[in-house]
């Protein structure tokens, strides 16, 4: 799951050219998630879900044709990004603000540091630079950053080989860790970097502790394939 923030100052067109972005990835292919930052409440006062807020609910979650959560807090992006990756199988997040992360970006004012992509005038951009815009998103951008610092890409550390994917100095696939995603741990909501032999293990003692257990009764899969994830939560609760 590949990340781009659109940063930039009021009324810059932030909003139409993250729409152009994901319509450009989309006509591509992708499964494409967004990202909205805002100083402001989603819920709007009076509304049904508002009410329930105001009632004391820490969390509303509103369910039908759509569905969307609404909780009583800013969560870090990290966070949401978590979430995001564990809801849907997404190829690409494209978020609207968020200037300080360390993800690249692309601005729609002058404004430019060690993870700007480039820069955009919204207004006077023209269609066919969108294509190419996007061309430079395929290669400049990657998920989450593992925070190894294994140095097994030439790179002091994750951040500087982030950079330099963003400046066209190296490519996402230099990063070992990036391509393991069969096993992933959290604690809390850090990730922890995995090596493949740490992985691998992992994935037989669990897998090897599932088999002894009767899973046929609550299978819903057809045939004799296992499912294409599993997953274990342990709640480290104190006595």
């Amino acid at each position: 799951m590949k990340i781009l923030t659109v940063t930039g100052t009021k009324n810059t067109g932030k909003t139409t050219l993250v729409t152009m972005i994901v319509k450009e990835l989309t006509n591509r292919g992708y499964n494409v998630g967004t990202i909205k930052h805002t100083h402001h409440d989603f819920d709007l006062e009076g509304k049904d879900t508002w009410k329930h807020r105001q009632a004391g609910a820490q969390i509303v979650v509103g369910s039908g044709e759509s569905t969307f959560f609404i909780i009583n807090e800013q969560l870090p992006l990290e966070t949401i990004l978590k979430i995001m990756g564990n809801t849907q199988e997404l190829d690409y997040v494209v978020i609207e603000g968020f200037k300080f992360s360390n993800y690249p970006k692309i601005s729609t004012t002058p404004a430019k540091d060690d993870f700007t992509i480039t820069n955009v005038n919204v207004f006077k951009v023209k269609p066919e630079e969108i294509v190419s815009l996007v061309d430079l998103v395929e290669e400049r951008t990657y998920g989450v950053i593992p925070g190894s610092d294994c140095g097994e890409c030439g790179f002091e550390n994750c951040l500087e080989m982030s950079k330099a994917i963003v400046q066209g100095k190296a490519l996402e696939k230099s990063c070992k860790m990036r391509k393991l995603k069969e096993v992933e741990l959290y604690i809390g909501d850090k990730k922890i970097p995995l090596n493949p032999f740490v992985q691998d293990f992992i994935k037989k003692s669990v897998m090897g502790m599932i088999s002894t257990l009767k899973t046929d009764e609550i299978d819903d899969n057809e045939g004799d394939l296992p499912p294409e994830k599993i997953e274990l939560w342990i709640r480290n609760f104190e006595d």
